[in-house]
């Protein structure tokens, strides 16, 4: 998703606002209401925790760290929510092209995201990974499971 906000941004730069823009807006937006919040609620819930059990002290810094900028995150997001919903409901006269400051933040938020996953693929994931048994995998996974058939079937 963050290579289509960039593909957004310079589309929308280069070919201005058209339905192709609007529907990519559209689609970046459900993934980070919907998808986005639950990934980080399996981490909060499932892998942070497996990794403190580990007690490694650098290790339960990041830990700390990711869970910080997850809330910073949600909060960068609001604001990238709302210039992606300018262009999913703009139209040809409507639309006026993104400002200096929107393309800083839609940079700024992708830069966030960028380095949180780096970070969680390189060190949070494989400690995850030795710290959890498959009994516990197996709950992760169901859990995981029943929250997003809940969340899509209104529950």
């Amino acid at each position: 998703m963050l290579n289509l906000v960039s593909r957004l941004v310079l589309h929308l730069a280069t070919t201005g606002w058209d339905m192709q823009a609007a529907t990519a807006a559209s689609d970046i937006m459900r993934y980070f209401d919907l998808a986005a919040p639950q990934h980080h609620l399996d981490e909060e819930i499932h892998v942070f925790p497996a990794v403190l059990t580990l007690q490694k002290g650098r290790l339960d810094l990041l830990v700390y760290r990711l869970k910080q900028e997850h809330i910073q995150m949600e909060k960068n997001w609001c604001h990238i929510r709302e210039i992606l919903d300018r262009v999913a409901h703009a139209d040809e006269k409507s639309w006026t092209d993104l400002s200096r400051t929107d393309t800083v933040a839609i940079a700024l938020f992708q830069k966030i995201y960028k380095n949180h996953i780096q970070e969680e693929e390189t060190y949070i994931y494989p400690a995850a990974i030795q710290a959890l048994d498959r009994t516990q995998l197996d709950v992760m996974t169901r859990d995981m499971v029943r929250r997003r058939t809940s969340a899509s079937d209104g529950r």
